[in-house]
């Protein structure tokens, strides 16, 4: 037994009992990583990262940051070599617990006004080399809900399942996990392991310990007003302080949004638009209990509610990180931009915990 295991540990093949009977910890790989939100839920959930992709180089650079004890490809997802890529892990076929995957959702997002031949659609065909190569017991595919209706989807679950996957898939939102944040998703779970059902119900699969102490909005708003917030650069870059911007701002009652300004402080581009995008320079409504969901311009007050809910401010970077459920003090890398781009791009910490946890229980 103990040749066995240290076999199985030189090889990357985590899900093994050690000498003493001690479990060691499920082994994932995590495709199109960003930031690392879902890297970080999967650690949270008791699963070993050894392995990551990604292109963007402020996101790596915040990856590493954060996760310096896992293994990064830093380039695009096309040009891997993939059989070299598990070479290099020495992961052997069969062995990997979990291969996670969220390809960037923009070209499916429903703000997406382009085809469907949006290239970045293509990315989820992408996924099927690294199924093909390393055959894991369970894979994880997370994006936005249009996602189901896309022929390239529809193949690959063909494929799946002539691999002897049992294949279901889910459209949950991300504040039924917990997260304070209106965040619709469509998540795809596959496993090869036929002695264990697939869940039903994703939330159902949870214990019940899971929903103790929930992050709340107040929560996330009241940490501004700390001690710490002052000392946090994250907390402190100061963004969009024209001076018509904030007068815009201070003209944005509770509850309000764009369509309560006065004619003077009016967009000229909102003119156009009418009544539609209503949510530009909306205030965050903390009775609510959810924020709306954090996108790529999530500190940016004419692209959403991103108002704070009762400062004449924006919200900022580290209060869209938290609404992320990212941990205080995890570490954003780049320009404001960038990292408001990584944040908005993150699969929701707590929700990537939850549905680790939930593989865990299949595996």
């Amino acid at each position: 037994m103990a040749g066995r295991c240290r076999q199985a540990i030189r090889s990357r093949d985590v899900n093994c009992q050690g000498m003493a009977g001690k479990t060691l910890y499920p082994s994932a790989i995590d495709l199109f990583a960003g930031a690392g939100g879902a890297t970080e839920g999967l650690k949270q959930a008791g699963f070993k990262v050894v392995a990551a992709i990604e292109s963007d180089r402020a996101a790596i650079a915040t990856y590493q940051a954060n996760h310096p004890e896992v293994h990064i490809e830093p380039m695009d997802i096309r040009d891997v070599d993939v059989p070299a890529f598990r070479a290099k892990l020495k992961v052997r076929r069969l062995a990997l617990d979990l291969l996670k995957a969220c390809p960037p959702c923009q070209g499916y997002s429903s703000l997406n006004r382009e085809t469907a031949d949006d290239p970045r659609n293509d990315l989820v065909s992408l996924v099927w080399p690294f199924i093909e190569e390393f055959r894991p017991r369970t894979i994880l595919l997370e994006n936005v809900p249009r996602l189901q209706h896309d022929a390239r989807l529809r193949k690959l679950i063909e494929r799946l399942k002539k691999f002897k996957y049992i294949v279901r898939t889910y459209v949950v939102d991300a504040r039924q996990f917990g997260v304070p944040q209106r965040r619709k998703r469509f998540i795809l779970l596959a496993s090869r392991l036929r002695y264990k059902p697939m869940p039903a119900d994703l939330l159902l699969s949870l214990d019940r310990t899971f929903f103790h102490r929930l992050p709340t909005l107040r929560s996330v708003f009241r940490y501004g007003r700390t001690k710490t917030a002052r000392r946090d650069a994250l907390h402190n870059r100061e963004r969009f302080t024209t001076s018509k911007v904030r007068q815009r701002i201070r003209a944005i009652p509770v509850g309000g949004s764009r369509l309560d300004l006065p004619k003077r402080l009016v967009l000229p581009c909102h003119v156009d638009i009418g009544r539609n995008a209503r949510a530009a320079y909306g205030r965050i409504l903390l009775g609510g209990g959810v924020a709306p969901t954090m996108t790529t311009r999530c500190t940016s007050p004419s692209c959403g509610a991103f108002l704070h809910p009762d400062e004449d401010r924006a919200i900022t970077l580290r209060e869209a990180s938290l609404i992320q459920t990212f941990p205080r003090r995890y570490k954003f890398r780049g320009s404001s931009a960038a990292i408001e781009r990584q944040i908005g791009n993150a699969v929701p910490v707590r929700m990537a915990k939850g549905l680790g946890l939930i593989v865990r229980t299949m595996i």
